[in-house]
């Protein structure tokens, strides 16, 4: 391998001489060799759209030459597209409040606008990663401002797929309407209702995910971007700190907006944490439905789709594998949720240091979230109704004596309970039949009524 020296203020380093990264990122590889995770994507885009931002900002105002401001402009659009993604090494597990990849941006746009204008990478007389590219920034501003940027972008994202989700439920509702089953409660047989209506419970959750995560980008839009090292927008120019936030607007189409206080919005990381919550309230649900399903399953009530064979020694044995990667995914994501809030807890003075790990436990969190809620939705599309089980429970539980209350009163019901526990076997519901008439067991037992808020005082 062919190598370029580069100069910092520790010294010399060799860099790879294809590489498009710095001695910055070079010594930042070299301390960081930790998880073997990258940074991920996301965030480094997102940093582009900022430093695309900045640049147009300063070009504008006059503080960049203009020559020199489009070529690092069209670099920011190449790494936004993804044309430079293997530049991007560093392990996400690192120190410095994100300063390493503020650096490997930097490096990375540098040197490919220098190519632009026929130069040689690592000639930064040319293009300076810190005097042009980071010109009036901070990592301590560009960071945190990414990290809203790529996390309401996966914000949208992940409403979309939940709201696919949602629609998968909310077509099992329909499609189940009319099948009979047992309700449950404490693990044990409580009243009937209908197959539909459990699914309509599960989709009204879901259906409040989708707008809580669709609604909660609004605590993200407010950024500190040209508030510098510590919010109060020391070595960056007036006009330029107001102008910068217009820019990012127009590049990322959010309605993004400048902080009253740069101070406040650079220290604290508080809004990440909200969001990461309602983020996790999804999770509760995706697991609450997974662990549901997977006994509806076992007690027949429901076939699961047969996805792959579930042992390597009970022939024919099929296992519930994709709830169980469901849930495991939610066990995930719950203590990302917690390693969120214990960075923004941790963080001192005017700045969060730990903020590398928040925006990887965040954008990392929402991500495997998306492909679960499409898996589970495609799951749930192909799950079956086994009615005949269903009618079995109905039938023979004596729990459904509760839907007669309102015609028969408590006491009667009582004495018809212990007139059929005397006989000791049979069906509860054709015993019944023979005490109460098929006509009125038939309609308090029917989906409509079953389904519908209350009974009507005209059958008392």
């Amino acid at each position: 391998m062919e190598y370029r020296v580069e100069r910092d203020l520790l010294g010399e380093m060799q860099i790879p001489l294809e590489a498009y990264w710095g001695i910055h990122t070079q010594r930042a590889l070299r301390n960081f060799p930790v998880s073997g995770i990258g940074v991920r994507l996301e965030i480094i885009r997102a940093m582009a759209m900022v430093k695309k931002a900045c640049c147009e900002a300063n070009i504008e105002l006059g503080y960049l030459d203009e020559k020199k401001g489009n070529a690092i402009s069209t670099a920011c659009d190449e790494v936004i597209q993804g044309v430079l993604d293997e530049q991007f090494p560093l392990d996400a597990f690192q120190g410095g409040a994100g300063t390493s990849i503020n650096m490997n941006v930097n490096e990375v746009i540098a040197n490919r606008a220098i190519e632009l204008l026929r130069g040689k990478k690592g000639d930064y007389s040319v293009v300076h990663p810190i005097e042009d590219v980071n010109l009036h920034q901070s990592t301590n501003d560009t960071f945190p401002t990414a990290v809203k940027v790529a996390t309401i972008y996966k914000l949208r994202e992940l409403s979309g797929a939940i709201a696919r989700l949602q629609g998968a439920l909310q077509r099992k509702e329909k499609e189940f309407a009319s099948v009979v089953k047992i309700g449950r409660t404490e693990l044990q047989e409580a009243v009937p209702m209908t197959l539909g209506a459990e699914f309509s419970g599960f989709a009204e959750a879901i259906s409040r995910d989708r707008w809580r995560t669709f609604k909660c980008e609004e605590r993200l839009r407010v950024i500190n971007i040209g508030g510098t090292a510590i919010g109060t927008g020391i070595t960056a120019p007036r006009d330029y700190i107001f102008l910068v936030v217009d820019k990012l607007r127009e590049i990322t189409g959010l309605g993004l907006a400048r902080a009253e206080n740069l101070i406040g919005e650079t220290a604290n990381v508080d809004p990440f944490v909200e969001v990461s919550g309602i983020v996790n309230a999804h999770v509760t649900n995706l697991i609450k439905l997974s662990g549901d399903l997977r006994l509806m399953n076992l007690l027949k009530e429901i076939e699961l789709p047969s996805v792959q064979a579930g042992s390597s020694i009970m022939p024919g044995k099929l296992n519930p594998v994709i709830l169980e990667s469901v849930m495991q995914v939610g066990f995930w994501c719950m203590a990302s949720d917690g390693v969120i809030s214990r960075v923004a807890a941790h963080g001192s003075f005017q700045i969060n240091e730990f903020l590398p790990l928040l925006s990887h436990a965040m954008i990392s969190s929402m991500d495997m979230l998306i492909r679960t809620d499409r898996l589970l939705a495609k799951h749930i599309n192909e799950i079956r109704c086994k009615s005949d089980w269903c009618a079995r429970y109905v039938n023979e539980s004596t729990s459904i004596i509760t839907a007669f209350l309102p015609y028969i009163g408590y006491k009667r019901a009582e004495k018809l309970l212990n007139e059929f526990r005397n006989i000791g076997k049979g069906n509860f519901r054709e015993f019944l039949n023979s005490r109460l008439g098929h006509d009125l067991v038939d309609e308090v037992l029917s989906p409509y009524r079953l389904t519908s808020l209350g009974y009507r005082r005209s059958r008392r």
